[in-house]
């Protein structure tokens, strides 16, 4: 039975609805990390018109998609996997490769550990440090790594420290990868909030690095978590043989191969939203850090990670007072390397972001 000091994740509306009774289109959901835009509006209208492709069969080699990922992102058309989603990705590379010994930068996204504790891999873990601001030092990380490592899983940016690496470190990192024979995982679910994700995005390294595996996704950017698409990028064509031979044809259903496309294509939302998160992430944690009580760590993305300095005060707490306003944050103390003493919440519209604001000095 679900009970009030249970912690939730961004997509827990129903158990928030269920514990709290405040209905699930009344919660503001601060803890999703999703695009406040929703939707493309090109992409409504499209979909609304276009309803009968979910009458025909999607194409088997998803020939559309595959140019069209490539068009947004530059990666050539052989290199790209599309998924049902980057969470089913993460499952497929994770159980194809088997990693025996995996590295696992922490604190970051609960599902990694999941598949690799069922594959039964060894897992180390690489906690960022509060000193650096929970920032990843490469130099140190690189130390870690020799011939006995299998794969090393980075989410970059980094869900929920908000911190990034540079192209420079990544290129780095990956180098050192391929003499040890790691492959390298690396997560940029978030990247595209960045107003130029292609200074920090690994995707430029794909074609020189048959060992790195770069993921990203529409659940978040786009705003479209239930169209369950996502794709993986990899130059390793031995890898992606084997997944394409032993995979379920048809893996990405007509209506989601059919948005992909426009999603990709609507240039003004995607400039749009980047505008407006830069905008919003500025202001929100200006107006934080004029307060003793808090410490904003510098995020690179569309969420904050706030650490509470107040020793009466603990994350649970803070989460009681915002959702009993229909305001729901991220209680962090379940994240490996943090503690009670930290949230997370995302950037939504100015209005919704004052009150946050406004609520949580309330209590702090």
């Amino acid at each position: 039975m679900l009970k009030q000091t249970d912690q939730f994740h961004g997509s827990d509306l129903e158990k928030v609805e269920e514990i709290y009774g405040i209905r699930r289109e009344d919660i503001r959901p601060f803890a999703s990390n999703v695009n406040p835009f929703g939707l493309s509006g090109q992409v409504k209208t499209a979909l609304a018109e276009h309803m009968d492709v979910i009458s025909d069969y999607p194409d088997r080699e998803y020939k559309e998609l595959k140019e069209a990922i490539h068009t947004y992102t530059g990666v050539d058309t052989e290199y790209i996997l599309p998924g049902s989603g980057v969470t089913e990705l993460i499952v497929t590379f994770i159980h194809t490769i088997k990693p025996k010994k995996t590295i696992v930068i922490e604190p970051t996204y609960s599902e990694y550990k999941r598949d690799l504790k069922e594959i039964k891999s060894e897992i180390l873990d690489h906690v960022l440090q509060e000193k650096d601001d929970f920032k990843l030092n490469v130099e140190d990380l690189i130390t870690k790594i020799d011939d006995s490592m299998d794969m090393v899983i980075l989410c970059n940016p980094n869900n929920p420290t908000s911190t990034c690496i540079s192209l420079e470190q990544l290129k780095a990192l990956t180098e050192h990868c391929k003499k040890t024979s790691t492959f390298l995982l690396v997560d940029e679910t978030y990247i595209e909030f960045i107003r130029k994700p292609e200074t920090v995005s690994a995707l430029s390294l794909v074609k020189d690095y048959n060992n790195l595996l770069v993921l990203r996704g529409v659940s978040k950017f786009f705003a479209a978590p239930g169209l369950r698409l996502g794709y993986g990028c990899t130059s390793n064509t031995k890898l992606l043989h084997y997944i394409n031979k032993h995979s379920n044809p048809w893996s990405i259903n007509s209506i989601a191969a059919y948005a992909g496309p426009l999603l990709f294509k609507d240039t003004d939302y995607i400039n749009k939203t980047r505008d407006q998160i830069a905008l919003e992430q500025n202001l929100v944690c200006s107006a934080l850090r004029l307060h003793k009580t808090l410490k904003v760590f510098p995020p690179a993305t569309n969420f904050v990670l706030v650490k509470l300095l107040d020793k009466n005060i603990t994350a649970d707490q803070v989460f009681e007072h915002c959702i009993k306003k229909g305001l729901m944050i991220r209680d962090c103390s379940n994240f490996t390397g943090l503690s009670n003493k930290y949230i997370r919440f995302c950037f939504l519209s100015p209005e919704d972001d004052d009150l946050l604001v406004n609520t949580l000095l309330e209590i702090l």
